[in-house]
């Protein structure tokens, strides 16, 4: 499907632990969450809030057990008052880290106003950017995308739910107002899932501007009571709304395929927000690779 050497297969550690709710899987330790990782078959992994701040003593961690950084986070906090040096500041710190771990991207989220994190209904409470927001946000992901080009490295931009990118729509005006050349974006399959849209006709319709791609199911059952509940964020994860590839709704083969038709080269990275707690990490982790293998063969 894909030209050897072109993709590079990872998981991220919320099959373990999550950045957004620290309790979820708390008693995990980071040798446990990458170990597995490695056990499983993948090459590399994102960064999770447990991992070592050290730059070289995550590298000897995940060299050690044949791993690599697939990717730092870096919030973005444009569209609220006198955060754009402070979001410019550290985005610049998660430059020199993953230089330092031997990556070439940062993703990046916009959070301002965000309440993925906050005990709320989720779609009822989402922020809606105006034209201003809209201009601040897009002129700033196009400095970032320069800050990171000229280090030779690149911007991803991940839309997420809860945010004021969430949506095909908002992606389609996030890509129509910044460089092509600099911005980037993070096809993430279970978030555009749950905003009511489609992976496939996305990765169709963008797939030269995607760079990174985050491969996660939904199951529709719980998808069924996120549409009638318009429960919080937390909720959602809890009642198990994403699980991994080959074990939700989703069809991987054709956005896979039309990736592959475009020429896409980066890392397709398995995420799944799920509580450790019911749903065995290392199983799920080895059920998504092996659904990967019969995808794309290797």
């Amino acid at each position: 499907m894909f030209e050897s050497g072109a993709v590079s297969l990872g998981i991220t550690p919320t099959c373990w632990t999550n950045d957004d709710f620290p309790t979820i899987g708390a008693d995990i330790s980071f040798e446990q969450c990458v170990s597995e990782i490695a056990l499983a078959g993948f090459e590399g992994c994102s960064v999770g809030h447990k991992f070592p701040t050290d730059p070289r003593a995550l590298s000897q961690a995940l060299t050690l057990r044949g791993l690599r950084v697939s990717e730092p986070w870096a919030s973005t906090y444009f569209t609220v008052r006198d955060m754009r040096e402070r979001t410019l500041a550290g985005f610049r710190e998660q430059l020199d880290f993953i230089q330092e771990v031997g990556g070439d991207q940062v993703v990046v989220a916009e959070l301002g106003h965000a309440v993925h994190q906050q005990a709320v209904a989720l779609a009822a409470n989402r922020p809606v950017f105006d034209d201003t927001a809209w201009d601040a946000l897009l002129t700033g992901l196009d400095e970032l995308g320069r800050m990171a080009a000229d280090r030779g490295m690149f911007l991803c931009y991940h839309h997420h739910m809860g945010t004021g990118v969430q949506s095909r729509a908002d992606v389609d005006r996030l890509l129509a107002g910044t460089d092509p050349d600099l911005v980037h974006l993070l096809l993430d399959t279970g978030h555009l899932t749950l905003a009511g849209d489609d992976p496939l006709a996305l990765a169709r319709d963008h797939a030269r501007r995607i760079a990174h791609v985050h491969l996660k199911d939904v199951r529709p059952d719980v998808l069924e009571y996120f549409r009638r509940e318009d429960p919080s964020f937390h909720d959602a994860v809890l009642a198990g709304i994403f699980t991994v590839p080959g074990d939700g709704m989703t069809d991987f083969g054709p956005v896979l395929r039309a990736l592959a038709d475009a020429g896409y080269r980066g890392w397709l990275v398995v995420e799944a927000e799920q509580d450790p707690a019911n749903a065995h990490p290392l199983t799920y982790a080895k059920k998504a690779r092996e659904h990967l293998r019969v995808l794309i063969g290797r």
